[in-house]
């Protein structure tokens, strides 16, 4: 056995990497283990051929659906974890999300906690994580106690004429809330430069608020009671007699079997790892899964309805950073008659360019001229069904049915009648090439809901400290205790929450 130590986090992404900092800060003796490596500057960062085309930084091998074929997940092992390659849209969840919301579908259930219980970590977190926006032009946008840290990255003309263009049609764009590393007042100095692949692509310049750049590497500079030990893979978490701690954290370093012991164990590894995770550590006391009594664990699991939409502008679309607007008017279905629909619909955003690889034909280069891209995102509800599972060869298995998806469908009807008032031409691509159209199951950057926090333990896993009912000292931070997955991007969420069980840690370990 190994040192012990105060508190053992698993997993290096927006949840992990974020406690590993303020647990850090707090003067708490912390491991953190992570099962990847540093992701490697290089050239092909930016190339959108390694990426998409020949996915090179996809590295968690397979899972399986629900039919039990393989599939290569978008999954990445890396300090940093999928905040690596995310687009870096930070959102705040809105206010009724928290609540319950009737959908075409069913029932998106409510919290055990409000907005209000999350605000101030909300704000801590866009400081934190050093976003640009402007709260308050969203109608949707919830109240605020602090205004974002940086203004909003600016519009380049032909966005600003979408922008324009949406407005005199009486809807309300507002500015994408961006996690960037950008100066735009001292362009010499700033670390972004605005490039064309901050959607899905790591970052060569370390631009871009990622959980490694903003408090991994800062935290292991600065705090000297904080270790991280990486290519570690967690097997198992072994319990106590009494099966209400863990006492040994079971790791696979590189082929060798190392155990490491603290008295406070932070699970995340993403929802779909942090449920398998729990599920593979059954024992005599857990048979189902630890922590498991209530057999929750890896049901409920949400990815969002997602779809890469592309428009053809009718003028050339030379914007090199297109990230930098929104529309929400249809996310409750507030812009749409009650005769007509009467339920949610979801957010529409603006997209990375896709480079001229992406298309296909005599007109690629046309094509990729006027390309104007757009993501759609509709509420994934959640259901029992819908669940992770674990081989017993240690595969893991993603079941996942639509749910809520006749809404999506009619959100992007909604896309397509704004076609004309934002000059696009009637043509899109809703499919096509491996970079467009709706997101699959392999498309996991959005998932939740794994392991659901609540206060009943019979309906969740978790308490709203976001410890485990059956034990005493395992806390899962990841988005895996989301009740339910509103129509926004997680990882502000992740982050938040992140910071307001770390605070709790660190008081009731003081």
């Amino acid at each position: 056995m190994t040192d012990h130590y105060d508190v053992i986090v698993i997993g290096s992404g927006a949840g992990g990497g974020t406690a590993f900092h303020a647990l850090g800060a707090a003067g708490k003796r912390v491991l953190l283990l992570e099962r990847g490596d540093y992701l490697p500057r290089e050239q092909e960062n930016w190339s959108p051929v390694a990426v998409w085309g020949e996915h090179r930084y996809r590295n968690s091998g397979s899972y399986l659906d629900r039919d039990g074929t393989p599939f290569l997940p978008k999954q990445h092992f890396y300090v940093g974890g999928n905040t690596k390659v995310y687009g870096a849209v930070l959102f705040r969840m809105r206010e009724r999300d928290f609540g319950v919301v009737q959908h075409h579908g069913g029932e998106s259930p409510a919290w055990p906690l409000s907005y209000a219980d999350f605000e101030p970590w909300y704000s801590e977190a866009e400081q934190l994580y050093q976003v640009h926006g402007r709260h308050g032009i969203d109608p949707l946008d919830p109240p605020v106690s602090m205004e974002y840290p940086h203004p909003p990255v600016a519009n380049e003309p032909r966005m600003q004429q979408l922008w324009d263009d949406l407005a005199a049609r009486g809807l309300n764009p507002f500015p994408l809330p961006m996690g960037v590393l950008l100066d735009e007042s001292a362009p010499h100095l700033s670390k972004c430069i605005k490039c064309e692949t901050c959607d899905g692509h790591p970052c060569l310049t370390n631009a871009k608020s990622d959980s490694e750049t903003i408090c991994v590497v800062p935290a292991l500079s600065s705090f000297p009671n904080v270790t991280m030990l990486t290519n570690c893979r967690v097997d198992r978490l072994d319990t106590d007699p009494s099966g209400r701690r863990v006492s040994t954290v079971v790791v696979d370093r590189q082929g060798e079997r190392e155990e490491y012991s603290a008295d406070i164990v932070i699970v995340a590894c993403g929802a779909i790892n942090s449920a398998a995770l729990l599920l593979k550590s059954a024992n005599d006391h857990h048979p189902d899964g630890l922590g498991n009594s209530s057999g929750v664990v890896g049901r409920n699991l949400m990815m969002h309805h997602n779809s890469a939409l592309i428009a053809f502008s009718k003028l050339p679309n030379p914007t090199r950073f297109q990230k930098t607007l929104g529309i929400n008017d249809y996310y409750y279905g507030d812009n749409v008659p009650e005769s007509e629909w009467g339920y949610p619909l979801g957010a529409i955003q603006m997209l990375g360019r896709q480079h001229v690889s992406a298309f296909s034909g005599p007109d690629a280069e046309e094509q990729a001229a006027h390309a104007v891209e757009f993501w759609v995102t509709t509420e994934d509800l959640p259901s029992e069904r819908n669940r992770v599972t674990v081989e017993p060869d240690g595969t893991v298995k993603v079941a996942y049915w639509d749910t809520n998806a006749v809404a999506h469908e009619r959100l992007i009807e909604k896309w397509k009648e704004l076609l004309e008032t934002m000059q696009c031409r009637d043509e899109y691509i809703e499919a096509g090439h491996y970079n467009g159209g709706r997101n699959s199951i392999e498309g996991v950057s959005h998932q939740n809901g794994t392991v659901r926090f609540g206060t009943d333990p019979t309906t969740s896993a978790l308490d709203i400290n976001c410890k485990l009912h059956d034990v005493d000292n395992v806390y899962v931070v990841d988005s895996s205790f989301f009740c339910s997955s509103s129509a926004v991007n997680p990882t502000l969420t992740i982050i938040a929450n992140a910071l307001r069980v770390s605070a709790h840690l660190a008081d009731v370990t003081s």
